[in-house]
């Protein structure tokens, strides 16, 4: 796979960004998500969006963190927001998403970002057990969608003990062990 650093107004951003609002509308019988984004949300030091190609260089996955900070809408200081994690359903099933997620994290964290949020929903439960499963945990409502019923907001600190943390899933301390634990991946669109 081909981990590319795009602008969210890359050609295959955007048609990966049509699939995943027709899978919003779909899921949840609306218009997709309204969350206004802007591509200098993006750019680096302030945000990555990233898109994966397969093999044949077609952008199967895509996913992006951008900068947030304490305002009215719920943020905090050093967050980092992710925004539009999806992988295409052709190439669900091979743990795209955890990879995503962790290059979304690394970056983050090497700009000083000091916390992971997201906001998905209850009608995406294969993200909601992505996130749960990589470290993330319920949090304080923040967002467009903070006052949606529908809606499920995470945290995850950035850390440098989280980044050990979550490089030793075996909890042994042991970088070996670690190298040979592979997460199950989770076939999912998720944001």
């Amino acid at each position: 796979m081909d981990f590319r650093q795009v602008s969210f107004d890359h050609p295959d951003a955007v048609r990966l960004n049509d699939r995943v609002q027709l899978e919003y509308a779909e899921r949840y019988g609306d218009e997709g998500d309204l969350t206004v984004l802007d591509p200098g949300m993006f750019e680096p030091p302030y945000g990555l969006y990233l898109v994966v190609y397969d093999a044949t260089g077609t952008p199967v996955a895509t996913g992006g963190w951008r900068t947030q900070d304490e305002n009215e809408h719920g943020y905090a200081d050093g967050d980092a927001e992710i925004k539009r994690m999806y992988v295409v359903p052709e190439a669900r099933g091979r743990g795209l998403s955890r990879l995503v997620l962790a290059a979304l994290e690394d970056d983050a964290r090497a700009a000083g970002r000091t916390r992971m949020v997201l906001e998905t929903g209850t009608k995406q439960p294969e993200a909601i057990s992505l996130y749960v499963s990589s470290g993330y945990a319920p949090c304080v409502k923040f967002g467009l969608y903070r006052f949606d019923e529908l809606s499920r907001c995470y945290a995850k600190p950035l850390g440098r003990a989280a980044a050990a943390a979550s490089a030793d899933p075996t909890g042994t301390g042991s970088v070996e062990a670690a190298a040979g634990a592979v997460p199950a991946p989770v076939p999912s669109p998720v944001e």
